[in-house]
């Protein structure tokens, strides 16, 4: 066994650990937080986790498919946090 892959091994584990371990308490946060903001708050960050997941699955697999998906669910989590967050603040989307 390579060396160098043994230690990439080790790593994506790690790095899996850690973006679950994020979004377990995002999900936490989302049902506990105390305030809309905090809930809108969590959501964003559950996208993040799930786009680094995406990420770390097409590092571990070796494809490049799972990148254009990241892509993909980063911006439409951007458009749904801001369209979630301007109906909050001001009751509708669309001016």
């Amino acid at each position: 066994m390579n060396p160098a892959t043994d230690f990439l091994d080790i790593a994506l584990v790690i790095a899996f650990v850690s973006v679950v371990i994020g979004q377990i308490l995002a999900m936490i946060r989302l049902v506990v937080g105390p305030d809309t903001g905090d809930r809108i708050l969590a959501l964003d960050t559950m996208v993040v986790n799930a786009i680094g997941l995406i990420v770390l699955l097409g590092i571990s697999q070796g494809t490049g498919i799972y990148f254009e998906v990241a892509l993909i669910i980063a911006m439409l989590g951007f458009v749904s946090t801001v369209a979630y967050t301007r109906f909050v603040l001001r009751g509708d989307i669309i001016e």
